[in-house]
């Protein structure tokens, strides 16, 4: 059975990740989730898998390299996942510090205490032993032409506190592979959609204020392109990566989706119109009048797409997740979780942790 220490399990992505795992694996594999519960990190988003024999949460923050020791020395880790990490741009122009801190500086330890487990006398590593670096497309900088795309091999560009982070952390997993021939990977996604996103990304928040009542605010002009990648793919892809990839590789995991932002706005008011029944009280809420245009953000990037040519031609993954298909499943997922929605915009979901460990 191997052992997969995951790091940043219970926010939006990782979360996603562990569930895609269990579905696939069952009870051929363990999972280890380390999370320090930000405001990003809700463990209800596991609440349906926290009972398995095969799963293990330790609340524990990546920077603190004593109790990330400890993991390593009470479990045998063969794989480590590296989710976590601060992630909304908006907040790391307000406080680069904290992006540094955990992007960087978080990454680093992790690195340090895998190669200290792993490492044999010789400096060789254990057999299998494998570390995944989650980054993003935003490394790359700002695609200003249509018909460019970002490949494993387009030069870095960051323009945000928060790619910054990203960018470095990646810099220093390669600098592990190629000093120490330390057994990583890294990819880098595309911008992700579905279930458990924290509503201060767009398109949770869109949803959520929707429902409301509330505007709708919209950065700039709107036609600021994403390129969206349906989260269970992401995990499928990651999966294939760490079990299937070439060692010291970077991949790039995009969903062929590229939408404007207003367009992305446009399609969750059609979605929720047509999901929506008539006599629904929310449903007379929703209006496209509520969308308002608001000052740009800071160094905002224009647009961003992946090509993921070579996670498909070495690995044969590709997105399955049509942007039409996972936006209607992803609406419907948060208009039958309202409770969690409710949960997670009052901040009632940070009591879980004490509800269920508070004293274990």
């Amino acid at each position: 059975m191997k052992t997969y220490l995951v790091t940043g399990g219970a926010g939006f992505i990782g979360s996603n990740f562990i569930h895609y795992m269990f579905k696939k694996y069952d009870n051929d594999i363990r999972i280890i989730n380390l999370d320090v519960l930000t405001y990003a990190g809700n463990l209800e988003n596991l609440e349906d898998i926290e009972g398995r024999e095969n799963y293990t949460f330790v609340k524990a923050d990546i920077r603190d390299k004593e109790a990330v020791r400890k993991v390593f020395e009470n479990n045998e880790i063969d794989y480590v996942v590296n989710f976590a990490a601060e992630s909304h741009v908006d907040r790391s122009i307000e406080n680069p510090e904290i992006f540094v801190e955990t992007n960087v500086l978080g990454t680093l330890v992790m690195l340090n205490e895998a190669k200290r487990a792993w490492e044999k006398e010789d400096g060789s590593y254990k057999e299998g032993c494998r570390f995944l670096h989650v980054s993003t497309d935003e490394v790359y900088g700002s695609l200003n032409n249509l018909t460019d795309y970002f490949y494993e091999t387009t030069p870095y560009d960051p323009h945000s506190p928060y790619s910054a982070s990203k960018a470095s952390s990646d810099f220093l997993v390669k600098s592990y592979v190629d000093t120490y021939k330390f057994p990583a990977f890294i990819t880098n996604c595309s911008n992700n959609y579905g279930p458990y996103q924290f509503p201060e990304k767009l398109i949770p928040l869109i949803i959520n204020n929707a429902l409301k009542g509330e505007k709708l605010p919209v950065y700039g002009d709107g036609k600021n392109v994403r390129d969206w990648l349906y989260v269970e793919d992401h995990a499928k892809g990651i999966d294939m990566v760490i079990n299937g990839g070439r060692i010291g590789e970077k991949y790039n995991i995009g969903g062929h989706n590229e939408k404007q932002n207003i367009e992305i706005i446009h399609i969750i008011l059609d979605t929720l119109n047509e999901l929506l029944d008539d006599s629904d009280p929310r449903k007379k809420n929703v209006s496209e009048e509520l969308i308002t245009f608001v000052t740009d953000r800071k160094g905002h990037d224009r647009r961003y797409a992946i090509a993921p040519d070579k996670i498909k031609a070495e690995l044969g993954w590709e997105p399955e997740t049509m942007f039409s298909e996972g936006i209607k499943k992803t609406v419907k997922w948060y208009l039958e979780n309202e409770k969690w929605f409710k949960g997670v915009t009052s901040g009632d979901y940070q009591k879980y942790y004490d509800k269920m460990y508070t004293g274990r």
